[in-house]
């Protein structure tokens, strides 16, 4: 996989993702899932095309890990024999992973989102390891309580889903669904300091019986966007 290649790849395609003439098309998104964003636009849409380091990610969750964590899928963590391994110690059977990220996903606490701070974590193509194209991207954003909230759009269907998650303070496991009622049992996770890389791996969970490892590559923010 070229990231290079997926980064041009998508400029080329000319959608404007998520500028302010995009959002503009999308009446719906003021509908009560996505809650997250109904004050997002108090910041100009390039700010949440922003990347965020390690260090700010630390900084952000005050007092919650000494050190980052990160997951590299397919090599320190990886499935055999129907198990979760953690270098050579099984984690978890394969279903009761799934089951901690559907878990994770789904235990968002209420927030006050009129007065939530949101840090952009950017945006990422998602792609499987052997693709040089994509055609599905993913806006996410973080709170200081660890609720993941975002945006998934498809330009080849134009399907947009609002997105919605959580980061757990033990593990650092960051996972992610669908909160629009579609693709049901469909789970994302990588760790929350993977998503300060411009490409990292990630678990696509289709339900508990399929796994997939995909890769997240950052992109920058088109420069057609830039006046937005």
């Amino acid at each position: 996989m070229s990231a290079v290649a997926v980064r041009g790849n998508w400029q080329g395609r000319g959608r404007n993702a998520f500028s302010n003439n995009w959002w503009a098309g999308r009446p719906g998104w003021n509908g009560a899932h996505w809650r997250h964003h109904h004050h997002w636009n108090r910041y100009p849409a390039r700010h949440w095309w922003g990347a965020a380091t390690a260090v700010a990610v630390t900084g952000w969750f005050t007092g919650w890990w000494d050190q980052p964590a990160y997951y590299n899928y397919g090599d320190t963590v990886y499935y055999q024999d129907d198990s979760v391994y953690y270098g050579d110690q099984v984690a978890a059977s394969a279903e009761q992973y799934y089951e901690q990220a559907v878990g994770l996903a789904e235990t968002v606490p209420e927030i006050d989102d009129e007065n939530a701070e949101w840090m952009p974590l950017g945006v990422f193509a998602l792609t499987q390891p052997d693709s040089e194209a994509s055609n599905m991207v993913v806006q996410l954003a973080v709170s200081k309580e660890g609720v993941i909230a975002g945006t998934f759009f498809n330009d080849t269907t134009e399907a947009t889903h609002p997105v919605e998650g959580m980061v757990d303070r033990k593990t650092q496991r960051a996972a992610w669904h669908f909160v629009d009622d579609t693709n049901p049992g469909l789970v994302m996770e990588t760790g929350i300091f993977n998503l300060t890389k411009d490409e990292t791996t990630a678990l696509v969970h289709f339900g508990s019986d399929q796994t997939q490892e995909w890769l997240m590559v950052r992109l920058e923010e088109p420069e057609s966007d830039a006046p937005n």
